[in-house]
């Protein structure tokens, strides 16, 4: 039967995400490729138990349906957070809790793409985002990723000529390449974005994972009228309870209830209850500096391991917490290539080019250094050096 399906479907870029999870759930290939966090940093026990009194205590009300805004006082203890941690003035009235922060993407899309619409993004850019807005078939303009961030002028140029609908970035600890955006760079984005008719989604996916757990003033204190800012409990929590959120000026929130209501009516409810009973009956603090101390020993070894390799002409990211980096290859070495040798030989990396829009990324692969153990990430990575040798 020739299905009719609609055109954003058919136009869509095929997905690499399918392989990514696909590589990451064979137990033979140590992979650097996905995105998941450590399974063994999870808080069983601590989640375990917040279930058990959410069942014993309010287990009905957990499991009947509720309103499409999220579980108020979960939405209270994020805006609280942003208040005492990060000095912005968060309220609950503008957060809603989403399946992941995935949906905000999807939904935002919907919200503001119209076919041809120009949004940005950064270069290289996360693949779960250039695939969730391509679905609405904008024009996709990127600006170079560098050292302090995204280039601002090229930035500045997007918002005041092309007149983007919104730019899309993660100032912490960037996925793929772990960069983040210097002070400055934050200060004049929102300088530059402020006023204007042009949105800034500020994805913060990763800002509580800070090696020195030290944080990181956000795009949303310099334009808080221009800034969509997003959240996840996925990385540091669990990832398959699937609860994270927005928070979003007034008008925006409001049209995104609408689109949200659409879509699913509400959020797990039953996970947003046991989360927000975890968050304040454990020590989230001290589960978070285990992570990022586990996180940091990581990358510091990948690290150490590529720099042996710099006779071959290897250079990465240095990142200051998250979970990703990124690696350039030298010369005439495909991340295509080396990504299928790696399969066939039991290591995985992640090559670069889904992290562009348009053409590019041939040259870099992203390591993921958040769900591997010591010893693996040792044999892995004699692993990749035995392939990247071969090639050469």
């Amino acid at each position: 039967m020739d299905y009719r399906f609609a055109a954003r479907i058919r136009n869509a870029p095929e997905s690499f995400l399918k392989q990514l999870f696909a590589v990451s759930s064979d137990p033979s290939i140590i992979s650097f490729a996905g995105g998941l966090p450590d399974s063994d940093l999870i808080d069983v026990g601590g989640i375990r138990d917040s279930a058990a009194f959410i069942f014993e205590h309010e287990g009905r009300e957990a499991l009947q349906y509720t309103t499409t805004e999220g579980h108020l006082p979960l939405r209270e203890y994020i805006a609280d957070r942003y208040r005492r941690r990060l000095g912005i003035p968060a309220s609950a009235d503008n957060i809603r809790i989403v399946n992941g922060s995935q949906q905000c993407l999807d939904i935002i899309g919907k919200l503001f793409i119209e076919t041809g619409d120009p949004i940005g993004i950064e270069r290289p850019g996360y693949l779960g985002a250039i695939e969730a807005f391509s679905l609405y078939e904008p024009a996709i303009k990127s600006v170079e990723m560098n050292d302090s961030g995204p280039e601002t002028h090229a930035f500045e140029k997007l918002v005041t000529d092309d007149r983007i609908k919104f730019f899309y970035g993660i100032p912490n600890f960037q996925n793929p390449t772990g960069r983040s955006y210097s002070p400055d760079t934050r200060k004049r984005v929102g300088e530059i974005i402020s006023g204007t008719d042009s949105l800034f989604y500020e994805d913060d996916a990763f800002g509580e994972l800070a090696f020195d757990r030290k944080p990181r003033m956000p795009v949303n204190k310099f334009a808080q009228e221009n800034v969509i800012l997003g959240g996840s409990f996925s990385k540091t929590v669990a990832p398959g309870m699937r609860i994270g959120w927005i928070m979003a000026p007034p008008e925006i929130i409001s049209a995104f209830d609408v689109a949200k209501q659409a879509a699913d009516l509400h959020s797990n409810f039953l996970s947003q209850k046991i989360i927000n009973h975890y968050l304040r009956n454990s020590d989230y603090e001290r589960h978070l500096k285990t992570v990022t101390s586990v996180y940091r020993k990581n990358c510091m070894l990948i690290q150490d391991l590529l720099d042996d390799m710099a006779g071959t002409g290897i250079t990465h990211t240095s990142p200051e917490g998250g979970m990703f980096m990124t690696a350039k290859l030298p010369a005439g070495l495909s991340s295509m290539t080396l990504f299928k040798e790696g399969i066939s030989r039991g290591v995985a990396i992640l090559p670069g080019m889904p992290f562009y829009s348009g053409t590019g990324g041939d040259d870099m692969i992203r390591l993921n250094f958040s769900n591997t153990s010591e010893e693996r990430i040792k044999e892995g990575m004699a692993r990749f050096s035995a392939v990247v040798s071969d090639l050469l």
